[in-house]
C-alpha cells in the first residue's frame, strides 16, 4: 500500500496533474476544465503575467532560433545540405511546444504541395509518432476513469504504447471477452497547456483586431471556435458520442466504416473502440501491395466529407492521414472523432450555392452568397466585388473553373479579400481546415486530382434531388436567365448528376414532376407555356411559308423567294437540339427505364395544371395569330417579310 501511494506521490511530481480520487460512472472530476470558457481563461492568466510572458517567450525564441538557421543555411549555400537536419529540428520544436503547435504541424504535414517532401515525411511522424508518456500514468487514469486495474479490466494490454498522438496515446488490447481493442488514453497537463496557449492566441487575436485596419475577419471568434473544438475533444465520453453519431449517419456509405465504441470501458480520459486493421492512405506503396485503389478510396472520402458538409452538417475535423485508413477489405475507416463540428442548414445551402455559381461563373450571385454566408455585410456594396471576382477565377485557369483546387481558390482569393470588406466568418476556419487537410491528402495519392469537380457531380445531384425550398429557388435562378431557359446548364446538371454514387433518376423525375406543378412551380409553368407558344408560333409560321412557296410555285407564280430561313436556324429547333442531348444522357444515366415515364403521361394530363397550362397556350397562340393578321395584313400593303420577323423572335428567344 505505501509502495502504491509513494508512486501515485512521484507520478503526480513529475507530471504535475494532480490525480482525483477514482471516479466512478465516467463521473468528471470537479476540478477538470471540460468546456472552453475563454471569459475564464481572460480571468484566470490576467492576473498571471510572468507565465504568459514565459511561454510567449517559450514560442518565439525558439522559433527566431529556426528562422535564422534557415537563413545561416540559405546565406552560406548550405540548405540543401541541412535540409534534413532543419526538418528534424521544426518536427521536435513543435513537438517541445505542445499539442496546440503539434496540430499546426499535422494540418502541414497534409500539404506536399506547399511543404517540401524531406520536412513532409518529418511531419508526418507528427500525426501517431510523438513520444509517449509513461506507462504507470496511463495505468493510473485507467484506474481512475474505470474504477479498476488494467489487468482486471483487459485480458490483455500491449505492453507500449503502439501509436502517440497530440491529445493521448494507444494500446493494443484484448477485452476478457475475446474482442480486440483500441484504448486511448489522454495526456497529463493538457488542460493547462491548451488554456494557456489559447488564451496567449486570443489576445494577439483581439490585439490584430484593434490595431491593424486590414484585419476585418473575426480572429478571436477563430480562435474561440478552435478553442471549443478542441476542448470537446479532450472529453473521450464526448468522442465515443460523436463516433456513433457519425457511424449513423454516414457509416451505412458504400465502403465507410467506423469502428464501435465500447462505453463499459470508457470515460473522460480513457477511450476503448474496436481494433481495425488498416494502412495510412499516404502508404501508397504498402496499399498497393494490396490490391487496393488508393485513388478511389480518396474519392470515397471527398463524397463522405461532402454529406457531411453538405446533407447533414456534422463533419470530420481532423482528417489527417493518421485518422483516415485503408482496410484489407478496401474500405476507408474512419478514426478520432474528437474534433467534430456542426454546419447549420442555412450555411450548407449557401455553400451548394456558391459551388454552383463558381462552376457556372456566375459571379454576381457568387457575391451575394458571400453576403449570405457572412463573408460579406448586407450594405456591402458589390458592384466592384463583382467584376474583381470575375477577374480572379477567369485568370486562376482559363477554361474549367472545376480544375481549380482548394488551395488555388483560397490563394486567388486572398488578394479580393484584403482588398474588399471581407470578413472570414468563426464556423468557416474548420470547415476550410477540413477541406484543405483533405486535398491535400488527394494530392499526394494523386497531384492531379481536383476536389472542386469530384464534388460537382454531388452537388448537381443534389440541386436536382433536394426538395429544400433554398435549393428550389437556386436550380430556377440556374436554369431560367433574362426570359429564356438556359438548356446548357440543365445539360451539365444532368451529366455531372449522374456520376453521383447514389444519383436516383426515378427521384429526380418524381420531384420534378412534384415541384413544376406545385405553387412554388408556378414560374416555370409560365416559362414553359412561353417557350411552347413561341416554339409552335414560329414552327407554325415556317410551315404556312413554305406551304405557299409551294403552292405559288405550282401555279406559275415565281416572284416570291423561298423562305430563307432553314429549320436548323430557329432557336426552337436549337431547343429541340438540347432535348434530344438531355434524352441521351438521360439513357446513359444509371437506373433509367422509358417504360416508367409511360404511365406518367395520363396522370399528367389528368392535371389541373395541365388543362390550365393547354388553355394558356391555345389562348397564346390564338392572340398571335390575330395580332400578326393585323399587322401584316391590314395595317401594311405588303406582308412582312418572313425571314425578318423570324429574325426578331430569334433575337428574342436566343438561349443563353
Amino acid at each position: 500500500m505505501n509502495r502504491i501511494t509513494l508512486e501515485k506521490d512521484l507520478v503526480t511530481r513529475n507530471y504535475g496533474e494532480a490525480i482525483a480520487p477514482a471516479q466512478r460512472n465516467g463521473a468528471e472530476p470537479e476540478t477538470d476544465i471540460i468546456r472552453y470558457d475563454p471569459v475564464r481563461l481572460i480571468a484566470q492568466y490576467r492576473s498571471r503575467p510572468l507565465k504568459v510572458w514565459g511561454r510567449c517567450l517559450t514560442i518565439v525564441w525558439p522559433f527566431i532560433r529556426f528562422a535564422t538557421g534557415l537563413w545561416w543555411d540559405q546565406y552560406g549555400g548550405r540548405r540543401e545540405k541541412n535540409e534534413v537536419k532543419r526538418a528534424v529540428q521544426l518536427r521536435e520544436l513543435l513537438t517541445w511546444l505542445g499539442p496546440a503547435y503539434i496540430k499546426v504541424g499535422q494540418a502541414l504535414s497534409t500539404r506536399p504541395d506547399l511543404i517540401p517532401p524531406v520536412y513532409l515525411e518529418e511531419l508526418t511522424k507528427l500525426q501517431d509518432q510523438l513520444p509517449p508518456f509513461p506507462n504507470q500514468v496511463a495505468y493510473r487514469f485507467i484506474e481512475e476513469e474505470l474504477g479498476d486495474r488494467p489487468e482486471n479490466l483487459y485480458g490483455e494490454l500491449s505492453r507500449d504504447p503502439v501509436a502517440a498522438a497530440s491529445l493521448g496515446q494507444v494500446y493494443k488490447g484484448k477485452l476478457k471477452t475475446g474482442e480486440t481493442v483500441a484504448v486511448k488514453v489522454q495526456r497529463p497537463d493538457l488542460n493547462e497547456e491548451i488554456s494557456l496557449d489559447l488564451y496567449i492566441l486570443r489576445g494577439l487575436a483581439v490585439w490584430a483586431k484593434k490595431k491593424i485596419k486590414r484585419v476585418r475577419s473575426d480572429l478571436a471568434g477563430i480562435v474561440d471556435e478552435f478553442g471549443s473544438r478542441i476542448y470537446e475533444e479532450m472529453n473521450y465520453n464526448q468522442e465515443g458520442r460523436n463516433a456513433e453519431r457519425f457511424a449513423e449517419l454516414y457509416g451505412h456509405l458504400p465502403n465507410i466504416y467506423v469502428p464501435r465504441i465500447y462505453w463499459e470501458y470508457t470515460g473522460r480520459r480513457v477511450l476503448t473502440m474496436e481494433w481495425v486493421t488498416g494502412t495510412k492512405l499516404t502508404q501508397l506503396e504498402a496499399i498497393a501491395a494490396q490490391g487496393l485503389d488508393a485513388r478511389y478510396l480518396i474519392e470515397v472520402g471527398v463524397h463522405c466529407s461532402l454529406r457531411q458538409l453538405l446533407e447533414h452538417g456534422f463533419f470530420h475535423g481532423d482528417p489527417h492521414p493518421g485518422n483516415l485508413l485503408a482496410s484489407p477489405e478496401g474500405r476507408l475507416v474512419y478514426l478520432d472523432f474528437g474534433m467534430m463540428s456542426q454546419v447549420k442548414n442555412c450555411q450548407r445551402y449557401g455553400l451548394i450555392e456558391a459551388v454552383v455559381h463558381l462552376v457556372n461563373r456566375d459571379f454576381e450571385s457568387l457575391a451575394k452568397d458571400y453576403v449570405k454566408l457572412g463573408f460579406l455585410s448586407p450594405s456591402t456594396d458589390l458592384s466592384p466585388i463583382i467584376p474583381a471576382l470575375s477577374n480572379v477565377f477567369d485568370n486562376a485557369l482559363g477554361a474549367s473553373v472545376a480544375e481549380l483546387n482548394f488551395k488555388s481558390i483560397t490563394d486567388q482569393l486572398s488578394a479580393v479579400m484584403y482588398e474588399y470588406p471581407f470578413q472570414v466568418p468563426a464556423y468557416y476556419a474548420l470547415i476550410i481546415r477540413s477541406l484543405v487537410t483533405l486535398e491535400g491528402i488527394a494530392i499526394n495519392v494523386d497531384p492531379n486530382f481536383k476536389v472542386l469537380s469530384k464534388a460537382y457531380p454531388y452537388v448537381a445531384k443534389r440541386l436536382l434531388t433536394d426538395p429544400a425550398p433554398e435549393l428550389r429557388a437556386s436550380l430556377r435562378d440556374l436554369l431560367f436567365q433574362d426570359g429564356g431557359f438556359r438548356w446548357n446548364r440543365l445539360e451539365n446538371l444532368l451529366r455531372n448528376a449522374r456520376d453521383s454514387q447514389d444519383y436516383d433518376l426515378d427521384l429526380v423525375l418524381n420531384q420534378t414532376i412534384d415541384f413544376v406543378f406545385s405553387d412554388r412551380g408556378a414560374f416555370i409553368r409560365d416559362r414553359l407555356v412561353d417557350e411552347i407558344i413561341k416554339g409552335v408560333d414560329t414552327f407554325g409560321r415556317y410551315a404556312f411559308a413554305n406551304v405557299t412557296y409551294q403552292l405559288r410555285q405550282r401555279v406559275g407564280m415565281n416572284g416570291h423567294q423561298p423562305p430563307a430561313l432553314t429549320i436548323t436556324e430557329t432557336p426552337e429547333q436549337k431547343s429541340m437540339d438540347h432535348i434530344q442531348r438531355i434524352w441521351g444522357i438521360l439513357q446513359e444515366t444509371r437506373g433509367f427505364d422509358p417504360m416508367k415515364i409511360l404511365p406518367l403521361i395520363p396522370e399528367l394530363l389528368m392535371k389541373r395544371e395541365t388543362q390550365d397550362m393547354g388553355q394558356q397556350i391555345a389562348g397564346g397562340l390564338a392572340q398571335r395569330v390575330v395580332a400578326r393578321f393585323i399587322r401584316e395584313v391590314l395595317l401594311t400593303e405588303e406582308p412582312a417579310d418572313f425571314e425578318q420577323n423570324d429574325r426578331a423572335v430569334s433575337h428574342e428567344t436566343e438561349p443563353l
